[in-house]
């Protein structure tokens, strides 16, 4: 009886260990390929998946977005300047068959590829280029590898370059070009403002020209903006235009010529006749004669 129930207790253990190398339980984001003695029979998942032991075995596939970071390339551009490049790819499996037939392991080699690619193509491209066409690079990037990658099973998604490193002396450089640039726009727009400027003056000039009591005004607004300063002394100019009536009044109100006739017929006067010479005084001898 002893015998008996040891024997049951062993099968009992078998069974067991049967049962659990026959069941498997897939999540939601995985998926098993069978292989049945080396053959590829079948993908199933998720769920729950019934193996035969021994004979069944099977590979799980994540079917995740993966994350990859591409190590820093040293890259030399089209025009001779060292760099150094890092960037960050990610990819999924659409085909977990040819993921686990097609490719040893994907995830090195979609890395590798990845690497070599980043190389080649950033090494056809310019400084300039690097710099300022990242999308462009991106897209070209994306489309080669993925045109690599996708008898394998994987789908790469996005290629984004991460950082591009030059040498310092080209930092520097580069600083002095842009600061060059910056007082180029900087002396282009203060000579269009003063062009603009001028053409207003011109503009305003005429306009005054044609009403000389706005010149007035407008002499009259100078002195009032100037004592807000509260100067203690001012020097401003005047046209005669303004002057002239202020002289006519002084002069007599009814000339017309102003000032400046009356000048003219003051020196237009004979001059005075000269006083007799005087008679000598007694006592005093005219100056004799030798």
């Amino acid at each position: 009886m002893a015998v008996a129930i040891g024997v049951l207790v062993v099968v009992v253990f078998f069974v067991l260990i049967f049962l659990g190398s026959s069941v498997r339980v897939l999540r939601e984001y995985e998926r098993g390929v069978i292989f049945r003695l080396g053959r590829l029979i079948a993908q199933k998942g998720p769920g729950l998946i019934l193996l035969i032991p021994v004979i069944d075995r099977m590979v799980r596939v994540d079917l995740r977005t993966v994350t990859l970071n591409i190590p820093p390339q040293e890259v030399i551009t089209r025009d001779n300047v060292p760099a150094r490049v890092n960037a960050v790819a990610y990819f999924r499996v659409i085909d977990p068959n040819n993921a686990i037939v097609a490719v040893e392991n994907f995830l090195v080699a979609t890395s590798q590829i990845a690497q070599t690619t980043l190389r080649s193509v950033l090494g056809k491209a310019e400084l300039d280029q690097l710099l300022s066409e990242r999308e462009r690079l991106n897209e070209d990037l994306q489309k080669i590898i993925d045109e690599s990658t996708e008898p394998w099973g994987v789908k790469v998604t996005t290629v984004e370059i991460k950082d591009v490193e030059i040498p310092e002396q080209m930092q520097r450089a580069m600083a002095r070009q842009a600061e060059a640039e910056r007082e180029r726009r900087a002396k282009i727009i203060n000579s269009e403002g003063e062009y603009q400027a001028a053409q207003k003056l011109t503009d305003a000039a005429d306009i005054i020209s044609t009403n000389p009591a706005s010149l007035q005004l407008r002499y009259l607004q100078t002195l009032l903006e100037m004592g807000v300063n509260q100067n203690t002394t001012i020097v401003f100019p005047l046209p005669m235009d303004i002057i002239r009536p202020f002289a006519e009044m002084i002069s007599g109100g009814g000339e017309t010529e102003g000032i400046g006739g009356q000048a003219q017929r003051r020196s237009n006067r004979p001059p005075p006749p000269e006083p007799p010479p005087e008679p000598p005084a007694e006592g005093d001898l005219p100056p004799s004669r030798t």
